[in-house]
């Protein structure tokens, strides 16, 4: 009778022990998607600002380069081009970070999406820099043709801009690519305590 007694004490602390574990693990569930969610959003912000910053770059450029300081108006066309480009393929990027009710999904659709942006964000850097390496010389060029002295003042600011600019694209880029890589990791560790 007391072994009966001893057997049913012990399920009901189990049963109890288990229900505990589980209301641990949705709190936990709930505290990393909330965490996720947070990382996307702020993935989209810088993305949305990019784009904004892409599109404000076209009539301050013209106004800039054409008005103020002369230079040809292919060289304007080709800047507007090149921010157009940025501004859509961040858009297309955004598209897979942009997902509504993302954390209440299918994670591991998530985790793809994810993945793939994190992909995409690294490849632009084989098309990102070389157009930067291009546009800065034809800057360059630009300034030379039209007052060879007033030009090398120029170029020490381009140069000077150009590694201010790596130095914050690049901390900008790493810090976005960490940021997708903690995404798929914590799904990854949902994925795997299910």
């Amino acid at each position: 009778m007391n072994e009966n007694f001893e057997l049913e004490d012990m399920r009901q602390q189990m049963n109890t022990l288990k229900k505990k574990l589980d209301q641990q693990q949705i709190v936990n569930d709930h505290i990393i998607r909330q965490s996720m969610k947070k990382t996307a959003n702020s993935i989209k912000t810088r993305y949305y600002a990019i784009m904004a910053l892409s599109l404000l770059m076209i009539p301050y450029t013209y106004v800039i380069l054409i008005e103020r300081l002369g230079i040809s108006f292919a060289f304007w066309i080709a800047t507007a081009v090149f921010m157009l480009v940025c501004c859509g393929a961040t858009y297309y990027n955004s598209l897979n970070v942009n997902i509504p009710n993302a954390m209440g999904r299918n994670l591991i659709e998530v985790s793809n999406r994810m993945a793939r942006a994190k992909k995409f964000d690294a490849n632009w850097l084989f098309f990102g820099i070389p157009a930067v390496i291009v546009w800065l010389g034809w800057l360059t060029w630009e300034f030379y043709q039209k007052d060879f002295e007033a030009a090398r003042y120029m170029v020490y600011g381009i140069a000077c801009g150009a590694v201010f600019g790596a130095i914050c694209g690049f901390k900008m880029h790493f810090k976005t690519q960490r940021q997708y890589q903690d995404i798929i990791d914590q799904i990854e560790e949902i994925t795997t305590e299910s």
